[in-house]
């Protein structure tokens, strides 16, 4: 009998100013009649789906093969189980396609089982998961789970969203678009697929008419997805640079929870999350970045020339839910693209077994078989430890780092004291000083703070005598209202404006803590000041400034004068990359329990923090670029897309490059160093966490940051296949029945295998409890030419460590075995890091990371 497994990953509100999202996904939405328990439930079926009816290695050259059958040409691949409903068309060219009736067996199925009684049946997956999404009550549920075609049914469960210069900060016009013919050709012929909020098609960072490149787009002959027609997103919306859109929302509708209005049902970016995200990986170069009529140079993707294909599976005013994830993720594998970028992770850790045991995960391992390569945000929960949204081995996690560009503004006290601030204004006066006045003390006679706490938040002009502010510099208070949305910079320079103010300061309240504040557009001199402490010394020198009545106690005179010196010019002198604090941190939670897994996470980080994209014309999530067409976000959502783009540079290189292969590229060639040659650093706190750094591990950075020209060049690969996972599945205590009733691969036959997360051939070792003397095998096979590596290495604390062979040649094509030997020198259960080196004569050199938490000592 199926096991009914009823996931619920609740409600989590998280609110970030510019973290790329503000999740306000209401979890699982029930209807008003308290007796009527309805929900959305995925259900999976025994009979397998598509992609494991044939081996991966078939699967691999299927994708690969552009002839069409109409023109006589026919697979010579046949599936190792044969379907009752299997059919001999092919999709697209070249690429086996699912028969219509298999959603006819899944109505069939419904009707008989459920006979007479309502149901929606929302999706049919039938591609990379055989099975269906659909709208019942929990007795239906339970009457589902007794039939004996069913393996499994979950709850569905709710899911959150988690450049002008990263280009040139990662090395790329010098570097990896060298290798790749220049910017005119990097990424050409790859398709990313985005699971995100849409995409505005109208910007010009997706016109397939490149103004600076004399070269035309091809069509990629591998890609048939569609772009679907509604009235936001009429006919001629796709191009060949933008080669696909649709939209999932079948969920949502159907709790109730979908809001026409603003949520455009079509690919449309009502939200600008998705229109970003695309942009940083695959937009055009060279586009100006115009934002409040200032000029902030031109943007460029980092695959400038790769096609899009866009999944909306999230919206404005709800997130996403799981059973349109997934059919987003089934529809973009069945259209053929080759990287899939997810900026979204779930809410909570998924319960049961593992934690890599849920739909989304699943239906991923299944993509990656197809010869897809998936990144995935690592989530904006850090800085603390098991903080991971990303979970699984076969999906390439990466968290946030900064880079070195700085938009400085400051503003200059009448007592010579200079605050550092943010914000994208203009300088006051050069060299001139105004008065400061602060709202609470420019009220109009008939405004009393008694009436209205908020009045320090300067949001309605009515409350202001405009002959005290007329003139000077407005003060106004910054709460966690803004970051709320409740008050906006906008509104608060709209009301100066009106009171004829010079400029506005904001300073910080003391309760605001744990925020990124990235500069904001004002079309007035302004200034942010991010820190409560610098706070206190502005507010210090204003209230010792000012003259009171005697009697009264009103204000008569006001003291205090200061210079805003202005935001537009970036500074590149920063130290970095540094790991962001609200970047997620490992170790990798197996389950719920916050037990450990022996899997490296993140597996990199990358630029997300202070990203500038491309934004959606409509969108109003974030008020201070409403109507723009480039926004600044900040986030590991931001982070995701950077390492999308160089696997598109990597898949254009290597086009046979499997998943794995492309993210051992990654991984190895990684930057262990910032650009001063020290070791990256990692923010630890919420409050001042420049003031909080210490050396970055691998559970903040996974194997380093980026490096996207090295990694077209790694030498060395490690490669893993399906198989390797499927083994990886069976190891865990208690999953077989899991992994039977998601995959129909039984872990109990003779040819299957059970092994642990660290015998997985990765380009990192992890080891949660290294129990006595361990040796682990590693892999490597050579893809550059022939060469002579010296093998070097420093052990974790607490732990001795030995690598064998300690040197090896290898020729092209050939592999070597690494044998790496740990054993435990002291007890203890605080986590310890070390490296291992391979150095080629050749320069190539591949790093992997040694991770061991807890140590036990056999005697």
């Amino acid at each position: 009998m199926a096991r009914v497994m009823l996931v619920n990953f609740g409600f989590l509100l998280l609110v970030m100013i510019c973290f790329g999202f503000l999740s306000n996904t209401l979890g699982q939405q029930q209807d008003d009649d308290g007796d009527d328990d309805t929900a959305v439930y995925i259900v999976t079926l025994k009979q397998p789906p598509f992609v494991h009816l044939f081996e991966e290695e078939d699967l691999k050259q299927i994708r690969h093969r552009h002839q069409s059958p109409k023109h006589g040409h026919t697979s010579k691949f046949k599936p190792k189980l044969q379907p009752r409903n299997i059919s001999r068309k092919r999709h697209g060219r070249g690429r086996p396609k699912r028969p219509p009736s298999i959603a006819q067996t899944h109505d069939s199925f419904l009707r008989k089982t459920l006979k007479g009684e309502k149901y929606i049946k929302l999706y049919s997956y039938n591609y990379l998961i055989n099975g269906f999404a659909v709208f019942v009550s929990s007795q239906q549920a339970e009457k589902l789970s007794m039939r004996r075609e069913v393996a499994n049914i979950v709850l569905d469960f709710s899911v959150r969203t988690a450049t002008t210069y990263t280009p040139q900060f990662m090395g790329l016009p010098e570097g990896a678009w060298v290798k790749e013919g220049g910017f005119e050709t990097a990424g050409e012929g790859i398709v990313i697929g985005f699971i995100d909020t849409g995409i505005d098609p109208n910007h010009p960072s997706f016109s397939d008419k490149d103004i600076n490149s004399q070269h035309s787009y091809p069509t990629p002959k591998h890609f048939s997805g569609v772009c679907e027609i509604t009235p936001d997103f009429p006919s001629g919306s796709c191009n060949k640079k933008l080669v696909g859109a649709r939209h999932f929302a079948q969920s949502a509708i159907t709790r109730g929870t979908f809001n026409s209005s603003e949520d455009y049902a079509s690919p449309f970016d009502g939200d600008g999350h998705g229109t970003h995200t695309a942009s940083i990986a695959a937009g055009n170069h060279g586009v100006p970045v115009i934002v409040s009529n200032h000029s902030f140079g031109n943007a460029s993707g980092i695959a400038p020339r790769a096609h899009i294909s866009v999944y909306k599976a999230l919206y404005k005013s709800f997130g996403g839910f799981a059973a349109d994830v997934v059919a987003a993720i089934d529809q973009a594998a069945q259209d053929g693209v080759d990287i899939l970028s997810l900026s979204i992770t779930p809410n909570r850790k998924p319960p049961g077994v593992a934690t890599f045991f849920n739909p989304i995960d699943m239906a991923i391992l299944s993509a990656v078989k197809t010869g897809i390569f998936v990144v995935q945000a690592a989530g904006n929960t850090g800085p603390s430890p098991k903080s991971m949204s990303s979970f699984s081995p076969w999906i390439f996690t990466v968290g946030a780092s900064s880079h070195d560009r700085v938009y400085s503004n400051s503003i200059t006290l009448g007592n010579n004291v200079t605050i550092p601030g943010v914000g994208f204004s203009s300088p006051t006066d050069d060299g001139k000083m105004y008065k400061m006045v602060s709202a609470f003390h420019a009220l109009s006679n008939t405004t009393s703070v008694d009436t209205d706490m908020y009045l320090g938040e300067c949001q309605d002009y009515e409350n202001y005598n405009q002959e005290l502010v007329s003139g000077n510099l407005l003060m106004c208070s910054y709460s966690v209202r803004f970051v709320l949305g409740l008050s906006t910079i906008k509104q608060a320079l709209d009301v100066a404006k009106n009171l004829s103010a010079v400029g506005v300061v904001f300073y910080m309240d003391p309760y605001v803590l744990g925020f990124q504040i990235n500069p904001t557009p004002m079309d007035m001199p302004g200034i942010i000041i991010p820190s409560a402490e610098d706070s206190k010394i502005l507010l210090k020198y204003y209230n010792s400034s000012i003259e009171r009545d005697a009697t009264t106690k009103d204000v008569v005179e006001f003291g205090a004068v200061a210079a805003i010196e202005g935001g537009l010019d970036a500074n590149f002198s920063n130290k970095a990359p540094m790991v962001m604090y609200y970047s997620a941190r490992g170790p990798d939670p197996e389950d719920n329990s916050f037990n450990d897994a022996d899997i490296l996470k993140p597996n990199l980080v990358a630029p997300g923090n202070s990203i500038w994209g491309a934004w959606s014309s409509v969108s109003i999530d974030s008020t201070e670029f409403e109507g723009e067409k480039f926004a600044m976000m900040s986030g590991t959502s931001m982070a995701a897309p950077h390492v999308a783009g160089v696997a598109a540079l990597i898949k254009q290189t290597y086009p046979n490059f499997s998943p794995s292969a492309i993210a051992s590229a990654l991984s190895t060639t990684a930057l262990l160093n910032d650009n001063k040659g020290g070791p990256i650093m990692a923010q630890r706190t919420y409050a001042n966490p420049d003031q909080s750094l210490i050396n970055a591990t691998p559970f903040d950075m996974g194997s380093g940051f980026v490096n996207a020209t090295a990694a077209l060049d790694p030498g060395l690969i490690f490669d893993t296949s399906f198989e390797d996972y499927m083994s990886f599945l069976c190891g865990i205590n208690g999953s077989d029945s899991v992994v039977f009733n998601y995959t129909g691969i039984d872990c109990s036959s003779n040819n299957s295998s059970r092994i642990s997360g660290f015998d997985l051939n990765l380009p990192s070792i992890t080891v949660s409890t290294l129990n006595g003397k361990q040796v682990f095998k590693r892999w490597v096979r050579n893809i550059a030419g022939n060469e002579t590596y010296n093998v070097g290495w420093s052990p974790p604390y607490g732990v001795s460590m030995k690598v064998s062979p300690a040197q090896f040649s290898i020729g092209t094509g050939e592999t070597q075995v690494l044998s790496i030997t740990l054993e435990p020198t002291k007890n203890s259960s605080s986590s310890s890091f070390g490296r291992i080196g391979l150095f080629g004569k050749a320069g190539h050199v591949v790093n992997i990371p040694v991770s061991v938490i807890a140590k036990i000592v056999l005697s």
